[in-house]
């Protein structure tokens, strides 16, 4: 609740602030005037409010030009050499520019910009006139990064004209299976004809979109290439994006349960809703970026890129039961199509569960929490803590032996249940350091001396637990009252953000609505001193999974806060872990001599490989036979859908819900969730490693005596 406050706070003491120096700043009568205000406004509040403000320099310079020019045209398809020199005499300019809210930098990009889309747009028909060659060796390199502008307009053609056969292929090799499939009589040529009208209608579809852009749109990227100097999370919101933030696909409409976000043009996947088709069936990660939409497996997919991201958010959405298929750029690098059955988010989906784990001898328990959810207008209604109480008291009425808690893929929430839960099994004692713009420092206490469950505790993590997860892991990792599976370390996202309103920051505003800047004002710290922020919190058991040898979380992001650390808090973590040493040696061994882990391990070496080759070949039999090899690999690891673990799950029922809210599609969804956990290779080790950290003496004894 501090933060929440804090931020109300903060939007107070800008509106004094800003008051004073902006309503003096005098502009021109040009059109331009409210970008200009903005570019005022937004880099002053930066420059008071955020947590780490940056010197307004040259090398500050330097970078908001490669990222505007880089958001604008990052595969490099619009713009020429010569656009390019013709930027650079503002590459040293543009922190002069922003002290004097001059825009020539934008003004100049935008123009030239407009210019080369039409100039695009009037030759892409003639090249997909003539039919594509797929029998002759060819190559595209994919590597944008490291891609050369072209020289003039033929060598833009020719790059088009590459691209283009390349997205023909792609539909030409899809089409060609349906074909065998369905045991269509299609010649090779009206197969290849169909793909090249595919991609022109859409290609149509695309500048149309284009031309609906307004000046408006442009200049929110110039001014996110800005504000995302300071830190990746902080971000303009224009008046139409910030409203398309604040709904869910999912929440409001039915769709695909996610929350999407453009910047850089590029439509991202910022959060995923707990209780829709994505989350449920785990098909999405956040950072992964949509390129392209489609309503069917034949039909040829959509590209969003250009698109504002209300459109592209319409094109996703659609009633229950239907399909969509996204092509999807992961966050490991890889691209491919994902098929969705759109659906509502489920409330009950989003709340913590338990299940009751058996062996020969023992129960233990596992508890699933999806989000640190809370009713901030009312925190005794339900909230992730409260539910939590309930499930361990449950499972302690069992005569549980040891405890999982489940935080993989929970990217965070409310600080205030985090507390509280760390509390159920710590001493009273400090949680967690929040630090602020200023150097403020507060550090938030459990008071309770009680212990809910002092028995064995292991808890799961993965590179996409973040923020208030990783304060729980860690606290609990400081304090020696968990052990912590899971990938080489969480996500490592320790800062804080509050929503500004621009427009409760400037009286006598006469250019509409001005937006909102989403900012960072705070940093987390462990007890022990350290930041959260990138190093994440370090898994005392590492598990292979297919992200272990890409880089995924906060330190691969542009311009991430660095990491840094405060005076530790005082704190007892004389707390030990029985059979600490001895269970992760049994465990690490255990990993090793596992073929479904050793399978996880090569995939996941493949998916670097793909990620680091951006050469692809543009001859049938070779880009299909290189498709074929990555399904194969893919089709390898289905083995592992046929692992069944020896241990015995149930739901735990602590009769939360009552028996008039429990029916037949509740029971469905509990059965399901019970049989992904027996088909959960990772949740089978964490049990093996909770029985080994059981079955010691000590260790038996302390779970006897937390029974009684």
């Amino acid at each position: 609740m501090f933060l929440r406050i804090f931020g109300f706070l903060i939007s107070g003491i800008i509106s004094m602030v800003i008051y004073y120096e902006v309503s003096n700043t005098k502009f021109s009568s040009d059109e331009p005037n409210k970008d200009k205000l903005l570019v005022d406004l937004v880099s002053y509040v930066l420059d008071k409010l955020h947590y780490d403000p940056k010197i307004i320099n040259d090398d500050f310079s330097i970078n908001v030009y490669e990222d505007f020019i880089d958001a604008v045209d990052s595969q490099k398809r619009f713009l020429l050499k010569s656009d390019i020199e013709s930027f650079s005499q503002y590459r040293l300019s543009i922190d002069d520019q922003i002290k004097s809210s001059d825009i020539a930098f934008f003004n100049l990009v935008y123009e030239t910009l407009k210019t080369r889309i039409n100039e695009v747009e009037n030759f892409y028909e003639e090249v997909l006139f003539t039919p594509f060659n797929f029998d002759i060796s060819e190559e595209i390199d994919l590597d944008y990064e490291n891609l050369e502008y072209a020289d003039d307009f033929d060598e833009l053609k020719t790059l088009w004209r590459k691209r283009l056969k390349l997205s023909a292929l792609d539909g030409f090799a899809s089409k060609k299976e349906i074909n065998i499939e369905d045991e269509k009589i299609k010649s090779d040529s009206e197969i290849e004809e169909e793909s090249r009208k595919s991609i022109t209608d859409n290609l149509r579809d695309f500048f149309q979109f284009n031309s609906e852009l307004e000046r408006k749109d442009w200049f929110s990227i110039y001014l996110n290439s800005i504000v995302t100097q300071y830190d990746p999370h902080t971000t303009y919101f224009a008046p139409e994006a910030k409203e398309v933030f604040d709904q869910n696909i999912s929440g409001k409409f039915q769709g695909i349960g996610a929350r999407l976000f453009k910047r850089n043009q590029q439509v991202e996947i910022s959060e995923i809703i707990i209780g829709g088709p994505v989350w449920r069936d785990n098909l999405l990660n956040v950072g992964d970026i949509i390129i392209a939409v489609a309503q069917s497996k034949d039909e040829e997919p959509q590209e969003i890129s250009l698109m504002k991201l209300s459109d592209a958010t319409d094109l996703i959405k659609g009633e229950k039961g239907t399909d969509v298929y996204l092509t999807v750029k992961r966050v490991d690098g890889g691209i491919e199509q994902v098929k969705i059955t759109r659906d509502l988010v489920e409330l009950e989906e989003t709340y913590a569960k338990s299940s009751l784990i058996k062996d020969d001898n023992n129960k233990y328990g596992l508890i699933n929490l999806p989000r640190f959810y809370v009713d901030f207008d009312d925190y005794g209604e339900r909230n992730a803590a409260s539910d939590i109480r309930k499930e361990i008291i449950s499972l302690k009425d069992k005569g549980i032996d040891g405890l999982i808690l489940d935080l993989r893929n929970n990217g965070g929430g409310s600080l205030k249940t985090v507390v509280d839960i760390t509390g159920f099994f710590i001493d009273k004692g400090p949680v967690v350091q929040v630090k602020s713009i200023g150097g403020r420092k507060e550090i938030l206490r459990d008071n309770d001396p009680s212990i809910l469950w002092d028995g064995p505790l292991v808890i799961l993590v993965n590179e996409f637990s973040a923020s208030a997860s990783e304060i729980l892991a860690a606290a609990l990792q400081d304090y020696n009252r968990a052990v912590i599976l899971g990938s080489k370390q969480t996500y490592g996202k320790g800062t804080v953000q509050n929503i500004i309103d621009l427009n409760n920051v400037i009286s006598g505003n006469t250019y509409g609505d001005l937006g909102s800047l989403k900012i960072t004002t705070d940093m987390f710290y462990r007890v022990n001193g350290g930041s959260t922020q990138l190093e994440g919190v370090k898994s005392d058991l590492i598990f292979p999974n297919r992200y272990s040898y890409v880089d995924i979380g906060e330190k691969d992001l542009d311009n991430p806060l660095n990491w840094n650390e405060i005076d530790p808090a005082r704190y007892d973590n004389s707390a030990k872990i029985f059979n600490y040493s001895k269970a992760i040696e049994k465990s690490k061994k255990r990993i090793s001599e596992n073929e479904y882990f050793s399978l996880i391990d090569q995939h996941a070496k493949l998916v670097k490989s793909r990620q680091d080759d951006k050469v692809v070949s543009l001859e049938y039999k070779s880009y299909k036979q290189n498709q074929d090899n990555f399904k194969l690999q893919n089709d390898r690891l289905k083995v592992i859908d046929d692992f069944i673990s020896p241990f015995l799950f149930d739901w735990n029922d602590n009769n939360q819900n009552s028996d008039s809210t429990y029916n037949d599609d509740m029971k469905e969804k509990r059965d399901r969730w019970i049989e992904t956990l027996k088909k959960d290779i990772y949740v089978n080790e964490a049990m093996n490693l909770l029985k080994d950290l059981t079955s010691i003496e000590g260790g038996q004894i302390l779970s006897q005596l937390n029974k009684n």
